[in-house]
């Protein structure tokens, strides 16, 4: 069975990979997910795996980073990692699956695609995925952990590519600013040209626009 942590710490972002290691655990992976909070786009999700020795300076939660800072942290994350692996759950299997599946199901995914395989994985919240992985599930993990503060930056970052290009294909919905997030612009443009084929058709805020 897994750990589940959720008791308060000092602020050292490398506590839980210092357990591990002092655990005998050789490879540890952060992984963490972004999106499952917006209207329109997929849910990413990112797992890294960090040298012992890593640098990488205002490195944290991707949530507390500006986007400049986080684009600037997206390639030193992945020439310093050791292995990434980061994939995509589109709209459709949101829909299907709902949210929180399809998020387990993309850090599950992201582990898979690692170039190496782990033998811990720090998961960020409180939910473990289907591995047969060592799990730790750390709530908040994101701001207590580099190696998921890292997979946060990844996943946040690719999200963001990711909208930045749906833009240009349906420019009407402005996606580049909000990103697919229920802003009221958005949900102002959702109701006035109705979801396009990347909004999540179950989600509120545009279920009730669907074969409107």
């Amino acid at each position: 069975m897994g750990m589940f942590y959720a008791f308060p710490m000092e602020r050292n972002l490398w506590d839980f990979e210092i357990k591990a290691r002092d655990q005998g655990y050789m490879c540890v992976a952060g992984v963490d997910e972004a999106g499952r909070g917006p209207l329109a786009g997929p849910v990413v999700a990112a797992a890294v795996v960090l040298p012992a020795d890593a640098v990488i300076q205002s490195l944290d939660d991707s949530k507390k980073l500006s986007p400049a800072k986080r684009e600037q942290l997206f390639p030193q994350i992945k020439e310093k990692a050791i292995a990434y692996g980061v994939a995509v759950v589109n709209p459709e299997v949101i829909d299907e699956i709902n949210i929180l599946q399809a998020a387990l199901l993309a850090m599950q995914q992201a582990v898979e695609k690692s170039e190496s395989v782990p033998d811990l994985l720090l998961i960020d919240g409180n939910q473990k995925i289907k591995s047969s992985i060592e799990q730790w599930a750390i709530v908040k993990g994101d701001s207590k952990s580099l190696s998921i503060a890292a997979a946060s930056v990844l996943a946040k970052v690719t999200r963001d590519h990711i909208m930045e290009d749906y833009h240009q294909l349906y420019p009407q919905y402005e996606f580049a600013r909000h990103k697919g997030y229920g802003t009221k612009l958005h949900r102002d443009l959702i109701a006035e040209h109705g979801p396009c084929p990347i909004h999540r058709r179950t989600f509120r805020g545009v279920s009730q626009y669907v074969n409107r």
